[in-house]
């Protein structure tokens, strides 16, 4: 019983030194100092919108402070409770304390993957786009389903995901679509799975038995909030209107409701269908423009741009991040981190968090390659 307390203490011990690396830990102190001083000066609200930023910081901070805090008080607890259980014989007691510190073993896991999401918008919603790769019908098939895949990971973290734009594929799948993911750090963990991913499977559409490869790339970028003034001059762009498909109505092929914004200087696009209003399209497609530009803005800051435009412009061999082989065996592998998992149902169905998770991980240079973000 001594045994599995030491281990699991040592396991929350690695991941709270992760964590204060990561918070750096004495500035995270200061800072909090700073936010709680300038939170008690009755003038912080006659800037409502600065206030409530200010607010949103001190309570971010706050909780991993206290985190940290209240799991390394919970630890000791739980080791004097071990310690004394075992010296008066109480075996069940002895075994509660273990079993509370395996669930800690778990928190100190989920708290030191959220603290790699301290990016400067990893906090915002996220535009999530598919691009199926060349290869017709099986390609626009492999895209349809890497969107479900996100659908089904959104669902499972309560995340709202609204379609903002999609083009059907002539047999099946799509060809591309845009959604919105709505929820707490969603551009954070999304933010990895940029990249093409590629599909190993006996096609469905085909009676010939043989295995075909196909490709279609993911492309994230953050929802910016409206504190985040992206200037765009009217010159560097070029607006298109069209007509937009969908399930029937009135409206369907018959008014000109969907726009398209071209970004000259880029060559950025940015196109909606959500609303039958042109109107509303128009400010839908700037948003997501404006979106991609700042996105940009910080891939360059993070001198990654030029590796996410060439998984963007090529989407096939040489460029993919992740390979899901349906046959002839069962196997997803991360090509960035080399983390496996032999069941790509299960992956399909929406279980990536440890994908995203030693991504986000390796993007950072932590070395916990067992770290795992599957408790929320």
């Amino acid at each position: 019983m001594r045994a599995d307390a030491e281990s699991l203490n040592e396991q929350i011990t690695a991941s709270v030194a992760l964590l204060r690396r990561h918070l750096d830990w004495d500035a995270a102190l200061r800072r909090l100092d700073e936010l709680n001083a300038r939170a008690e000066d009755p003038a912080l609200w006659n800037d409502a919108a600065a206030a409530q930023t200010l607010m949103r910081e001190r309570g971010r901070i706050a909780d991993q402070v206290e985190g940290v805090r209240k799991l390394e008080q919970s630890v000791a607890d739980s080791l004097e409770l071990v310690e004394m259980a075992e010296a008066e014989g109480d075996a069940a007691t002895a075994d509660a304390a273990v079993a509370d510190l395996v669930q800690l073993a778990a928190e100190a896991k989920r708290r030191e993957i959220e603290s790699l999401l301290s990016g400067e918008a990893d906090q915002n919603d996220a535009y999530l786009e598919v691009n199926a790769g060349a290869g017709g019908t099986e390609a626009q098939d492999w895209a349809e389903m890497l969107l479900r895949m996100y659908q089904r990971w959104a669902e499972k973290r309560g995340y709202k995901m609204t379609l903002t734009e999609e083009s059907p594929g002539e047999e099946a799948g799509i060809k591309s679509a845009t959604v919105q993911v709505s929820g707490p750090n969603a551009f954070g963990w999304l933010k990895t799975e940029t990249g093409v991913h590629r599909l190993v499977r006996i096609s469905p559409f085909g009676g010939n038995d043989k295995r075909q490869t196909s490709f279609a790339s993911i492309y994230v970028y953050p929802v910016v909030d409206d504190k985040i003034e992206i200037e765009i001059n009217p010159a560097d762009l070029r607006t298109d209107t069209f007509r937009a498909s969908g399930a029937g109505g009135q409206h369907v092929n018959k008014t000109e409701s969907g726009v398209r914004f071209t970004h000259i200087p880029t060559g950025i696009v940015a196109a909606s269908t959500q609303d039958r209003s042109q109107h509303k399209n128009r400010a839908i497609a700037m948003n997501m423009l404006k979106a991609r530009l700042y996105e940009l803005e910080l891939s360059k800051r993070e001198a990654v741009s030029a590796g996410i435009e060439a998984g963007k412009t090529d989407i096939g061999w040489g460029h993919q991040i992740r390979n899901y082989v349906l046959q002839p065996y069962q196997l997803v592998k991360d090509l960035r981190t080399g983390l496996e998992k032999g069941n790509p149902d299960a992956v399909l169905d929406g279980e990536i968090d440890e994908f995203m998770a030693a991504a986000l991980a390796a993007r950072v240079g932590a070395t916990r390659s067992e770290a795992s973000a599957n408790a929320r």
